[in-house]
């Protein structure tokens, strides 16, 4: 699945039905008003009495779901049917209702909007399977569970909101940074619940263990007496191997469930911590001598700060070793028709875990790695270990043949 990108003012007025109109000014929020779950409850049954068993979800979504968080005042409805394209098994009905079509999206998640009779709402309707569902819910679950999280977002909507914008999806577009934030530590929160299991997985499955471990390592070199900083440990399994080759290691992981189980699995060999890499680092410049960032930094839209952190905290000399999804294999595997184009995707990683991650082309990742100041000194399409053979002839022989990850060494200059 896709994420919506920024529209330009064409796209806009594209997909709005009879047109876009113009704001052309600052966008009014409004503190939170109890009666918001009210208004949705209210238009959610009008909506089942005008569709019937047609309604398969609808749900108060986006912020006047949360409570305590400022809004415009326009309550928010994700409605799926079992064909949003099919138009003539719904929109009727819905008109008949009093609700009004302003938005039409075949091409992204095969989207419609409309709007209420007598209430000001946004009706989103979508098919099965689409792939904001979950990014709706997510977000609602994290700011209703987490007011450090919701006042960040309140923040920022009160930042743009005082700027002047042609059109609202302008606006809306702006908040995708931050909202992108907040989704990016709820789902390294939902690996809490399976840290075990994930734990077992990345411990025995071909291509953690006899394809990416070897490689970073590989890349790492000596690091016998050196400081490490492991980006992203998960279980801990890369950084029990950095330690069994002398390094002093800290891993850090924006998941608290994965961070106890890497303490109580290696806890003897090398420190953990809970950490989120797009904020700053609890560490001192200068105190790093390698960083290693496993599968990590392709789930973040926007390197520049982290790599700079990055920088910040390595000694002069310092390197850090990285491994991303292959360009050329990600768009590839997903059938897309402009590999130059940065794109939000969702997978399924670990069967049942759905992960959203950011395909580029390999020019943006070299151009983010030198604009942070660093030194490109290696470049790796690795072979898995010769043992993957003889544990998995199949996939063994697959990661042979096919680019899977892409493996970079930085360097710090002096």
């Amino acid at each position: 699945m896709t994420s919506q990108e920024a529209l330009s003012e064409a796209e806009i007025q594209a997909i709005s039905v009879g047109g876009a109109a113009q704001l052309n000014s600052t966008v009014t929020l409004a503190d939170y008003d109890p009666e918001w779950p009210e208004l949705f409850e209210r238009e959610a049954e009008r909506v089942r009495g005008a569709l019937g068993e047609r309604v398969l979800v609808l749900e108060h979504v986006g912020s006047t779901s949360v409570p305590g968080l400022c809004a415009k005042p326009i309550i928010d409805i994700l409605l799926v049917v079992p064909d949003s394209d099919d138009e003539d098994t719904y929109v009727p009905a819905l008109e008949a209702a009093g609700y009004r079509l302003v938005i039409r999206e075949p091409d992204w998640e095969k989207h419609r909007c409309f709007k209420g009779p007598d209430t000001n709402v946004n009706l989103h309707v979508y098919s099965p399977g689409n792939g904001q569902t979950e990014r709706y819910r997510l977000l609602r679950d994290r700011m209703r569970a987490h007011p450090e999280e919701r006042d960040l977002y309140a923040a920022k909507k009160r930042e743009l909101a005082a700027k002047e914008w042609k059109y609202i999806q302008n606006y809306a577009d702006a908040k995708t940074d931050v909202i992108e934030q907040i989704l990016g530590r709820a789902r390294a929160a939902q690996y809490d619940a399976f840290s075990d299991a994930y734990a077992d997985h990345a411990e025995k499955n071909v291509t953690n263990a006899l394809y990416d471990r070897p490689a970073i390592l590989d890349l790492a070199g000596d690091v016998a007496g050196r400081r490490v900083l492991d980006v992203g440990c998960a279980a801990g399994h890369l950084s029990a191997l950095l330690a069994e080759r002398g390094a002093d290691v800290l891993g850090v992981d924006a998941s608290a469930g994965m961070v106890s189980v890497a303490q109580r699995k290696f806890g003897d060999v090398a420190r953990f911590e809970v950490a989120d890499v797009t904020r700053p680092l609890a560490l001192e410049a200068g105190s790093i001598d390698v960083i290693t960032a496993s599968l990590v930094l392709h789930y973040l839209k926007d390197w520049g700060p982290t790599l700079a952190e990055f920088r910040r905290v390595l000694k002069p000399g310092g390197a850090l070793v990285f491994s991303v999804h292959h360009p050329g294999e990600d768009w590839h595997w997903f059938d897309k028709e402009n590999y130059f184009e940065l794109e939000l995707l969702e997978d399924e990683f670990p069967p049942g875990q759905r992960v959203r991650f950011y395909r580029r082309p390999l020019s943006w990742t070299f151009r983010a790695v030198r604009d942070a100041g660093f030194a490109v000194d290696d470049l790796v399409e690795p072979m898995p270990a010769p043992e993957a053979a003889g544990t998995d002839p199949k996939w063994a022989e697959n990661l042979r043949t096919k680019p899977r990850f892409l493996y970079f060494r930085a360097v710090n200059p002096a």
